[in-house]
């Protein structure tokens, strides 16, 4: 196992993407794992939440409807409270950050899936985080009746949940944009695959990515 000090190299933050039902969440815990075994300290979060502020954001934003751009505007004050009071400070003292989503997914959801303007969704990244993205984002991608099959039926969906198989489509397709646009920091993972498979090319997504650790 690799000791070094969680100090002997700066902070990295990676982020997790992808359609509800994507399957990202499964694997969280083990890039978390994978890096702590390293010797790193990991700090894990989500989005919309990761502070006291942003968790109630978060329920008004999976849960009451609202005007597009009202939706987009408190997702990005989330944001602005997330970086400020948790991720920026992690990354200074040295930490690796793991955000179970962040800026790519409003531009997915209420850019891709809701149709709002991408240069309006430009502007308010300019404005919330202009110096800073992640090191690392990995989109979990499976076509869509994949991913509407696998979400839990046994609890109330939300409203992005609920939404049809159009906005999921638009949705996914806005990620997969994205990962083109900036393939230097993109990975694609096919979830669609066994458990154990998408393990193994995340270890090796890992590995090429970071090959100090």
């Amino acid at each position: 196992m690799n000791t070094k000090s969680s100090n002997s190299q700066p902070g990295r933050f990676i982020t997790f993407e992808g359609i509800d039902g994507a399957g990202k969440s499964t694997h969280i815990a083990l890039v978390a794992s994978w890096l702590r075994e390293r010797g790193l300290s990991v700090t894990t979060t989500r989005e919309p939440g990761g502070t006291t502020l942003g968790e109630s954001l978060r329920e008004l934003l999976l849960h009451q409807k609202m005007h597009l751009e009202t939706e987009a505007l408190l997702m990005f004050a989330s944001r602005r409270e997330h970086l400020a009071q948790l991720i920026e400070p992690a990354l200074a003292r040295g930490d690796w950050v793991i955000s179970d989503r962040f800026t790519d997914a409003t531009f997915a959801y209420q850019g891709g899936g809701r149709h709002l303007a991408l240069e309006k969704l430009e502007a308010l990244e300019q404005w919330v985080h202009p110096h800073l993205q992640p090191d690392l984002t990995l989109l979990f991608d499976v076509p869509l009746a994949v991913a509407r099959a696998r979400l839990n039926a046994e609890r109330t969906p939300d409203k992005f949940e609920q939404e049809k198989a159009g906005f999921f489509g638009a949705t996914r397709d806005e990620y997969l944009r994205r990962a083109a646009q900036f393939p230097q920091r993109f990975r694609v993972i096919d979830s669609s695959r066994a458990l154990a498979e998408v393990e193994d090319e995340l270890h090796g997504v890992l590995a090429a990515a970071f090959p100090f650790l």
